[in-house]
């Protein structure tokens, strides 16, 4: 077994894949006081807005990275759909984003809430929802995927959705806190190796 040296200004994280090959059995809805509608064209800002809150705990940088004609031209594709979640005050608390540009696959590309909300059953309701939009006629697969830097139960999460992992790859990027593209007290549970300037 060996080790492989990771630079001091990156991380790694082990990615898996996981799939749905049908649609599941109807069942009634999970109850929420949340709302999950379409966000038809979001600004750039109001996107990274959301996206850094939602997924800055766990080191999401990916569009934070794209300046704006790059992560324009991605979330308002056509075949890219994305789902705000609103609490009752109508403030934006999470996201879902899919991605139906293969055909036959839907692929989930985002799917969170805001850190405050883990760990109350909102997941679940979400997830439902969530199906109910991707899995549409002429879609054959569901796919998704998580990574060790993201939320310790997000990939049991997934398998209790009845996904199922079928690949895992090794993942490295320079660290987006030192790149500033994320604050430095940003998820503690991985640590900060090169001193910030």
């Amino acid at each position: 077994m060996g080790l492989t040296p990771v630079p001091n200004d990156q991380l790694a994280t082990v990615v898996t894949t996981l799939e749905m090959t049908e649609r599941p059995a109807l069942r009634p809805l999970p109850s929420s006081p949340l709302r999950l509608s379409r966000w038809r064209q979001p600004g750039a800002d109001a996107y990274r807005i959301l996206f850094r809150r939602v997924g800055g705990p766990w080191l999401w940088f990916s569009r934070l990275a794209m300046d704006d004609p790059t992560l324009l031209s991605i979330i308002h594709d056509p075949q890219i759909e994305i789902y705000a979640v609103t609490d009752s005050m109508g403030i934006e608390i999470g996201f879902v984003e899919l991605d139906f540009r293969n055909t036959g696959l839907c692929e989930l590309s985002y799917f969170g809430l805001v850190p405050e909300l883990t760990g109350r059953g909102h997941g679940r309701w979400l997830m439902a929802e969530t199906l109910v939009r991707a899995w549409r006629p002429g879609i054959e697969r569901l796919r998704v995927h998580t990574c060790t830097l993201d939320h310790p139960s997000a990939l049991n999460f997934y398998r209790a959705q009845n996904f199922t992992a079928t690949k895992r790859t090794i993942e490295t990027f320079a660290d987006p806190r030192i790149a500033g593209l994320l604050p430095a007290d940003l998820a503690p549970h991985v640590p900060l190796l090169t001193p910030l300037r």
